[in-house]
Parts: structure tokens; C-alpha cells; sequence
């Protein structure tokens, strides 16, 4: 049950990751529970990647390629205000995670009319126009928990960390726990990690 002030819990995500999808979902049925007033930026994990030394070719293709969905997200938020990150990330993650769309214009323009927004903001994803804008954001995100880490980035107040990475997304009482868990862990003074190595890819159902 939802009941008293609701606690800001700011989410910064890249909507081409699948780890912060499930995350995003993980946190989304808390707030189905609890009172949180989820805020939605962006990060980009073209721009966490800049400058990293030995990544293959197909991997620098990729990134290029990352970076058009959250150029998308960015002109949304100017033109309508952050509080459509949410349903937008939502049409576009359904689409990239679950239904394995393309990363192409058409698929944007789908998840933009899905979520009441103008499909020609797909056009956003060739333009460096709106780069500066999702730096600021990305650089705000990682500001708080250092470089060495990647999407999602959680803050709950003073508190911030990196994920959790986790799968498949938590339902119920067990997404709560988990919730309590993390803000537990992540608010005791002088910690820093907790991590196991994973064994299973993303899973969606």
C-alpha cells in the first residue's frame, strides 16, 4: 500500500541497456507500493565509453549507434519537459527489450506517437544538437557514484549508487525487499560495493 509523502528517487538511465530496463521495472513496481515520486534523466553509455582504449571496431559502431535513442529522449525532454522521460522510456525499452526492434528512426518515431509525442522527434537521433544537454545529465548521474560504473544510477536523497543489477525484475514483496535492502547498504557510511560475477543474461518475462 502507498501511503505518506512521497520520497524523490531520481533514475538515470539508458534506454538502449538491458540491465537498467530491468531495473527500471524493479523500481517502477516499488513505486507501485510505496510512496516514491520516481524523476527520469538521462546518462549515455556512448558517452561512458569515450576514450576507452582497446574496444573492437564493431564496438565503437555500436555506441554510435546507442546514442541516437538518448539524442530522441533529449529532444523530448526539451520540448515537453523531463516528466515524459518516464512513458517514453517505456515505449522504447518495450520495443528494444522485449519486441527486439531496431535501433532506427522508425522504431523511435513508433515509441514517441506510443507514448503522445510528436514522431518527428525521431529526426533528433542524426543531430549533435541535443549532445550538450545529455552530457549535462550524464555527467550529473555519474557526478554522484564515480566513473567506474555504469546504467542505471539510483539516487534516493544524499544516497546514490550504481543498479542494482538484477534479473529478472522483482515483483511483490520481494521488490520491496529489495528496496529496502539496497537503500540499507547504500546508506551505511563507507560502503562501496557488493558484487557477485553474473551467470545468466537478461531475462524479460
Amino acid at each position: 500500500m502507498r501511503h505518506g509523502t512521497p520520497t524523490p528517487v531520481d533514475f538515470w538511465f539508458d534506454p538502449t541497456c538491458p540491465w537498467a530496463w530491468l531495473t527500471s521495472r524493479w523500481i517502477l513496481e516499488v513505486a507501485r507500493q510505496r510512496p516514491l515520486e520516481l524523476r527520469w534523466h538521462l546518462m549515455s553509455l556512448t558517452v561512458l565509453n569515450e576514450g576507452r582504449a582497446g574496444l573492437p571496431e564493431r564496438w565503437h559502431r555500436d555506441l554510435a549507434v546507442r546514442l541516437e535513442p538518448v539524442r530522441v529522449c533529449a529532444a523530448a525532454e526539451r520540448e515537453y519537459g523531463r516528466q515524459v522521460l518516464g512513458r517514453l522510456y517505456t515505449e522504447l525499452g518495450t520495443r528494444f527489450h522485449l519486441e527486439k526492434a531496431p535501433k532506427e528512426r522508425s522504431t523511435y518515431a513508433a515509441a514517441l506517437a506510443a507514448a503522445g509525442l510528436d514522431p518527428r522527434l525521431a529526426e533528433a537521433a542524426g543531430s549533435d544538437a541535443y549532445d550538450g544537454a545529455v552530457r549535462a545529465s550524464h555527467h550529473e548521474g555519474i557526478g554522484r557514484v564515480g566513473t567506474d560504473v555504469g546504467t542505471p544510477v539510483v539516487a534516493v536523497g544524499d544516497v546514490a549508487f550504481f543498479g542494482p543489477v538484477v534479473t529478472p525484475a522483482p515483483r511483490g514483496e520481494a521488490a520491496t525487499r529489495l528496496w529496502d535492502g539496497v537503500l540499507a547498504v547504500a546508506g551505511t557510511d563507507g560502503f562501496f560495493e557488493l558484487k557477485r560475477t553474473r551467470v545468466q543474461g537478461p531475462v524479460f518475462t
